[in-house]
């Protein structure tokens, strides 16, 4: 009887304990999982495991986490557990070409967009603001460069106007689990995976989200701020000046419709939520949190607020985009 596949898993936040799961119920041994340090979290800054961390000690799976896989030591680690196979999935550190190099099978990544479209950091993200109308997973063989390997399978999913980050996230998490698992179930059965290069043209890269970016500017496509609104749910979320007070925004919808007011004007103001305008168009929003509250309906807000409930210039019913 030939010995199990020896795999070591690398991942760090919640998007990768689905693949670990996978792994781990594939009928490989997970001999290993590298995480990254544990870093200050929360409101007492106190050191956090990773989520991965988590389930691999709860799982008693031995767990390493270097600063760093380019020094000598931490290479040399990495061979000793022998691996056949290096699972990567969010990681969040480079792998040098000398890690690449080791596992006998090469190195594996689950990357949540459909590749070349959205190599980088933050794929999920940046297909909801860019309005793709699918996403997917990508179970890829890793090469020195960002994403650029080929691709072994590939599964996908639609998005909706409901979809946020975070529901985006969870879905993609699931689904690349289930990529991982049939790569696993082939490989383990002696069959060797098609490896398809990406094409050349369709790069777009996903930059980091920054902070910064959570303003919404009202003289923006009231389409474009919906789409951001649901993409940084739940991080950074999407902060805006409203009548005169900061709201951090947690759902909007928007409305075509026609208007002469400057943007960022209350147009409209009811229990279905408060329009603002737009430079096309408006946006409603329907759901809001005040400084220092929590998450509350656009009502619940008015009844805080009624100066808002005076019609504005125009009170139109409007319609949804699309």
């Amino acid at each position: 009887m030939s010995a199990p596949l020896r795999l070591v898993f690398a991942g760090t936040p919640d998007f990768a304990v689905p693949c670990l799961e996978a792994c781990r119920a594939s009928g490989a041994e997970v001999v290993a999982v590298y995480t990254q340090p544990d870093r200050p979290a929360g409101r007492g800054r106190k050191l956090t495991p990773s989520p991965v961390k988590q389930a691999a000690l709860a799982a008693g799976v031995p767990v390493e986490q270097p600063e760093s896989l380019k020094s000598v030591e931490a290479q040399a680690t990495l061979a000793a557990y022998a691996p056949d196979l290096l699972v990567v999935v969010a990681y969040g550190l480079i792998l040098p070409r000398k890690v690449l190099a080791i596992p006998r099978l090469g190195c594996w990544n689950v990357h949540a967009s459909l590749l070349p479209r959205w190599r980088g950091a933050a794929p999920i993200q940046r297909a909801i603001l860019a309005g793709d109308s699918e996403s997917g997973v990508d179970l890829m063989r890793m090469e020195a460069g960002l994403d650029t390997g080929p691709v072994l399978l590939e599964m996908r999913t639609p998005i909706s106007r409901e979809d946020t980050g975070g529901s985006l996230h969870d879905r993609l998490a699931a689904l690349g689990a289930e990529a991982l698992a049939e790569g696993l179930r082939r490989t383990l059965s002696g069959e060797v995976l098609a490896a398809t290069p990406q094409p050349d043209e369709g790069v777009i890269y996903a930059h980091k989200l920054d902070k910064a970016e959570s303003h919404i500017d009202f003289s923006r496509p009231a389409i474009e701020l919906e789409r951001q609104v649901r993409a940084f749910d739940p991080w950074p979320g999407s902060d805006a000046e409203i009548a005169g007070e900061r709201l951090r925004v947690w759902a909007a919808h928007a409305l075509d419709i026609a208007h002469e007011t400057a943007p960022g004007s209350v147009l409209h103001a009811s229990r279905e939520g408060i329009e603002i305008t737009c430079g096309e168009g408006a946006l409603r929003i329907t759901a809001v949190q005040r400084a220092g509250g929590k998450r509350i309906s656009a009502a619940d807000y008015l009844n805080a607020r009624p100066e808002l409930r005076q019609p504005g210039t125009l009170s139109p019913q409007g319609r949804g985009l699309g």
